[in-house]
Parts: C-alpha cells; sequence; structure tokens
C-alpha cells in the first residue's frame, strides 16, 4: 500500500505540472501581449534577426528551434497563421489560401520579414520588457513584449488545454484601437468580431467576448435558378462548405443539380439548380443542413499574472489602455534619463575643453594622478553640473580625439544642449498629459495601417435561425411489416403507415396497450398487431382523444377508457390499460360506435349490443376504465372509420 500511495502522489504531481504546463505554455494566450509562446518567439526572432531583407521561412523555423524546444513542424504551422494575420510579418511565396483550405508551401520555398509597424506595437526594451534566460540558458527571450495594443482581441486565439478552452473571436484592428482611445477618454465602447472570411453574424448573444454568435455564409441570390456563395462563415472553407452542402443533398435535405467552386483568390462557389427549383426554396435549407450557418461559442480565457482568468473583451480593453499609459510613461522616463546623461556629458567636454581642463594632465606620471587632476578640474564648475563626475565620465572624456578637441565648436555644443533640453520640457509636458499622448500615440499606430488592408469584412445582421422541423419535408416513409413485427424508415417490405421526418417523434401502441415514443426509428421491433402509430409533438399529442377497450381475461367484463396523453418521457413503456388486461380496440375518434358479441349461454336472448365511444366520459391516464356491461365479452366489432375522418 506504501509503493501505490508512492505512485499516486508521484501521478498527481506530475499531472498538475504537465496541466499547468499546456495551459500557460502551449494552449492559453497571454493578456500581456496576446500571444502563445510559439508565437512569442517567432517573433523575437524576427526582431533580432530583422535587416529588412526576406529570409527564407525556413531559416526562420531554424533560429526559433533555439528558443522554442519542440518540434520544427508546430513552429512553420505557427509562423505561416501568424503570417496570414497580415500584421507583422510580410510574406513572399505561397502561404497558403484562407478561403480554399490549400496548405502553404514548404519552408524552404517560402520567405517573410518583419514589418516596420511591430516595433511600434511591441515594446522590445529590456529596461521594460522583462528577458530571461532560454531553456538552455544560451540566449536571451522576453517573458511577454509589453504591448501597446490588445493583440489577443485583434488575432484572437483558440486552443484546448487540460480541463480547459479558449475561444476568442478576432476583432477588427481600427475599432479595437477606436475602443482603447475611447476608453482612455473615459467613453463607452462596443467591440464585436470580424473574421478574414467575411460573412454574416447575429451578435445578439454575443457578450462581450463571452456567449455566442451565428455565423452564415453571404450568398449572391440575384439569379433565381442559381446562388452564388461570396463569403465564408467563420471556420469554412470553400472545400469544406461545399462538402457539407454536397453531402446535404446526396441525403435529400437539399435539391442542387450542381456545385462548382470557383474560389482563388475571392470566394466563388456556384450552385444551380434542378427545373421547377428556385432559390427562396432552397436557400433556408442550405442554411439548416450546411455549414453555410454556423453557431460559435465564445470563451476569452487568457493567462493573466501567471494564472488562466476568464475576462470580458471590455475589460481586456481596460487592461491595455492602463499598460499603454504605463508603457509610454517608462518609455518617456527612460528617454529624460539618457537625455541627461548626454546633456551631462556635452557640458562635460564643454568644460573640459573651455577650460582646458586638458592641460592640467600633461605632466601627470599616473593614472590615478590624471583622474584627480581631472575631477579637481571641475570643483569650480560643480553647479554647472546634473550630477558628479565619475570614472566613467573621466574615461570618456580621455578618449576625446586632439582633433575634435582643437576643432571644438562651441555654439554647435550649445545648440544641441538646447535641443536636449527642448526635447527634456516636452516630455515632462507629455508626462503630465500621458492620456492625450496615448491616444494621439494610438492615432499614430492607425495612420500607418492601410485602410483597404484592415477595413471590416465580416457584416454585422440579425439572423432569424431556421428551425430545420419547418425546412424539411415529411417525405420519408415509415413502414410497418407485421409479418415479422417491425416498424421504421429502413423497414422492408410491409405496409406504410405514413410519411415522416428525422426529426419527426413517433407514438406506437402495442397488442398489448403497451406504448411508447420514440425518434423515427430506422427499424424497431413492435410485434404483431399495431394498435395504433401516430407523430407524438406533445402539442398535438395533448389534444388527441384515445379510447382504450380491453377485457379482463377472468372475468370477461369489457372494460372503457377514455383519456389524453399529456407528458412522456423518451423510449419508455407505458400502459394504457391495468397489467394483466386483454386490449380489444385502440382508436383516436373522438365519437364512433362499437359492438359487443356475448359469451352465448342458456335462456341467453340478446347476443350482441351497440354502445357509442362519446357516452363515456373523459378519465386521467392512469385512471381505470368503466365496465360497459355484466355480460361476458366474446369479441368486438368497431364501426369502421369513414374517409373524411
Amino acid at each position: 500500500m506504501g509503493k501505490m500511495a508512492f505512485v499516486k502522489n508521484l501521478f498527481d504531481q506530475n499531472f498538475i505540472q504537465y496541466a499547468s504546463y499546456v495551459i500557460r505554455d502551449r494552449a492559453i494566450p497571454e493578456i500581456i501581449d496576446g500571444f502563445k509562446p510559439v508565437q512569442r518567439r517567432i517573433i523575437h526572432t524576427l526582431i533580432k534577426t530583422d535587416d529588412g531583407r526576406f529570409t527564407k521561412v525556413a531559416n526562420v523555423v531554424g533560429k526559433v528551434m533555439a528558443y522554442h524546444p519542440h518540434g520544427d513542424a508546430s513552429i512553420y504551422t505557427a509562423l505561416v497563421n501568424l503570417a496570414n494575420k497580415e500584421l507583422f510579418i510580410d510574406k513572399q511565396g505561397n502561404f497558403g489560401n484562407l478561403y480554399t483550405g490549400d496548405s502553404a508551401s514548404a519552408g524552404r520555398y517560402i520567405e517573410c520579414r518583419l514589418r516596420s509597424i511591430t516595433k511600434d506595437i511591441l515594446n522590445i526594451n529590456p529596461a521594460i520588457t522583462e528577458y530571461v534566460d532560454t531553456y538552455d540558458a544560451r540566449e536571451k527571450e522576453p517573458v511577454a513584449f509589453k504591448a501597446k495594443l490588445p493583440l489577443v482581441l485583434i488575432m484572437g486565439a483558440e486552443g484546448i488545454a487540460v480541463g480547459m478552452s479558449t475561444q476568442i473571436m478576432s476583432h477588427n484592428i481600427h475599432e479595437v484601437i477606436e475602443a482603447e482611445k475611447a476608453c482612455l477618454r473615459g467613453e463607452k465602447f462596443q467591440l464585436f468580431p470580424d473574421f478574414a472570411t467575411g460573412g454574416l453574424i447575429d451578435c445578439s448573444e454575443y457578450k462581450d467576448g463571452l456567449g455566442k454568435i451565428i455565423a452564415r455564409a453571404k450568398l449572391d441570390t440575384s439569379d433565381e435558378k442559381k446562388i452564388i456563395i461570396t463569403e465564408l462563415p467563420y471556420g469554412s472553407t470553400s472545400e469544406s462548405l461545399k462538402e457539407s452542402i454536397e453531402k446535404a443533398a446526396r441525403n435529400g435535405k437539399v435539391k442542387i443539380s450542381s456545385i462548382n467552386d470557383y474560389t482563388a483568390d475571392k470566394v466563388n462557389i456556384e450552385i444551380k439548380l434542378p427545373r421547377g427549383v428556385y432559390v427562396k426554396d432552397v436557400v433556408d435549407s442550405l442554411y439548416a443542413f450546411t455549414d453555410c450557418e454556423k453557431t460559435v461559442y465564445c470563451n476569452l480565457l487568457v493567462i493573466k499574472d501567471n494564472m488562466p482568468v476568464q475576462m470580458t473583451c471590455t475589460e481586456v480593453i481596460q487592461y491595455h489602455a492602463k499598460q499603454l499609459t504605463q508603457i509610454l510613461h517608462d518609455e518617456l522616463e527612460l528617454e529624460k534619463a539618457e537625455l541627461f546623461e548626454k546633456m551631462h556629458l556635452r557640458t562635460l567636454e564643454r568644460i573640459f575643453i573651455e577650460e582646458r581642463i586638458y592641460k592640467a594632465i600633461e605632466e601627470m606620471k599616473t593614472e590615478a594622478a590624471v583622474n584627480k587632476a581631472v575631477k579637481d578640474g571641475f570643483v569650480p564648475f560643480a553647479a554647472e553640473l546634473i550630477r558628479p563626475v565619475n570614472d566613467s565620465d573621466i574615461e570618456h572624456l580621455l578618449k576625446i580625439p586632439i582633433r575634435r578637441i582643437s576643432l571644438y565648436d562651441i555654439n554647435k555644443n550649445r545648440k544641441e544642449v538646447q535641443a536636449i533640453n527642448a526635447r527634456i520640457r516636452e516630455i515632462n509636458k507629455l508626462l503630465k498629459h500621458i492620456v492625450e499622448y496615448a491616444i494621439s500615440y494610438l492615432d499614430g499606430i492607425e495612420a500607418k495601417l492601410d485602410p483597404a488592408a484592415f477595413k471590416r469584412m465580416s457584416t454585422l445582421t440579425n439572423i432569424k435561425t431556421v428551425d430545420v422541423k419547418t425546412v424539411v419535408k415529411r417525405d420519408t416513409p415509415l413502414k410497418y411489416n407485421e409479418k415479422d413485427g417491425y416498424l421504421g424508415t429502413q423497414v422492408s417490405g410491409g405496409e406504410e403507415l405514413m410519411r415522416i421526418t428525422p426529426f419527426d417523434r413517433i407514438l406506437y401502441v402495442r397488442k398489448s396497450g403497451i406504448y411508447s415514443v420514440t425518434e423515427a426509428p430506422d427499424k424497431v421491433f413492435v410485434g404483431p398487431e399495431l394498435r395504433y402509430c401516430g407523430f407524438a409533438d406533445k402539442d398535438s399529442l395533448s389534444k388527441i382523444l384515445f379510447t382504450i377497450i380491453y377485457r379482463d381475461p377472468e372475468t370477461q367484463y369489457a372494460y372503457v377508457k377514455r383519456c389524453k396523453i399529456a407528458a412522456y418521457i423518451m423510449n419508455r413503456d407505458y400502459f394504457f390499460a391495468p397489467d394483466g388486461m386483454e386490449v380489444l380496440h385502440v382508436d383516436t375518434r373522438k365519437n364512433f360506435t362499437f359492438e359487443l358479441n356475448y359469451v352465448k349461454k342458456p335462456k341467453m336472448k340478446v347476443f350482441t349490443e351497440k354502445f357509442k365511444a362519446q357516452d363515456y366520459l373523459e378519465k386521467g391516464l392512469k385512471a381505470l376504465g368503466v365496465r360497459v356491461t355484466a355480460k361476458e365479452v366474446e369479441s368486438i366489432t368497431v364501426e369502421a372509420q369513414k374517409k373524411a375522418e
């Protein structure tokens, strides 16, 4: 038992570690920069190796492996997907087709390079962005880029981890930037998804990054004999959409004569209709039975503070608005510190040369004496200095070439100092108005984006979901073969009872009086002498009055029971008559006549007698029947049903 407990503890510990790894390092994006680790490592590699020229994707993948200890296939796939977002990476060659689903060429045939806007969006300064050792401690990589835009909303993400998943919709970058600006101003904002494949989307149940959306293909129905699909719903390709339509056509759910996919740089799927069928007869069926309509469930799950957290779009925008102001503040403070240092060095150079302090070191024999002479030379000018002179300052001064000293231009130095002071004053002003600066920064990023490349692709609309039950026609025969006792759509031979759809519920009553409700059956055994078979939708079923005439085998007395079925559980047996009774007849007519034939006995004058079913009151489903007569019943004869009924 001790060994088993040890094994269990070891398993539990390792499983928790594995689950944590998959959640944080594989499947769920980081809120700070919107990247998964492999995406971040790709961008980091491209930034590090950026020289403005295209590089073979295979070469980039190899370099990324220095940071990402996994197979090259996963890196290649991630790079292609990231490049197809059209934001960070320029492409050259075949990177696949978003519309058709065609895969990209091999990494040795295609090239990529970093877009300049990447460095505007991501902060790569080690003083602001934290860097850590790679898995083998040979290189440094960012923990997470400090992003100035909420990339997790712009790019979207999906991933399945251990016990959780994320499904983040992509949003239009212009709308996201406008939302971030509105947040900075303290104004209200609202975001809706936008997909590269276009299509129609209904966001009435989209709850700020959660909930669900309904996505539809965009159809051109200008020709009543032809439908052209011009935009795809989320998650579909022209190939997968075509296959779903062909499958529906084979199953008889959609009537088409042919379908052809002409998709290249634009979606173009042509559906031709058969004779006598028009667009209005087919559109609803396309939405009901094919991938022309999809329901997508959203879950905005991200890594925040090293933990998986479910957030809303509003919360993400608020987080990034705050992060943006902090990044810009840190960048300005860093620049100001660098400017002060630069101005300090320019002041040192001016005094060093102008006051001829360098002359004092000409006769010095040791390094210490030289350093002391320089420091002493600056003592009278301490008030002009930003900070005290240190050893690095002295080293900088001593490296000034003689030629530069002899050609020193004091006016040029003064102008440089003035320019530095002007920039410092500007920085101080920006720090006081950091929100306004953040908004103008976002304006600058937006101005660099190609309006045509980043326009909204998906059309927001209200979609009335098609109920498949109203679209499909009842044209499937439901047969009953009394010889073998089978009922269903796949029964060979036998009698056709009615026409049904795959979505119908069927109630049948066996010879014993036991009834059951089932989905449209392919083939189910019900036994001989089926008493009744009909539709079992609850609204219509509750209006049907069942009349059950049964006989007690011991006494031979006949009973009548009239009742309705108000509720049921699927595929469960129910008894119309008490257990052990012999059911003689089941009827659904409100008015009909039946004749009881009595057991013949001596001195008996009446051997048959007629009764009206309507003379008996309706009772509860569980109630006992009413005895019809005190005479023993041999058989029953029921009035034939009229055609009108």
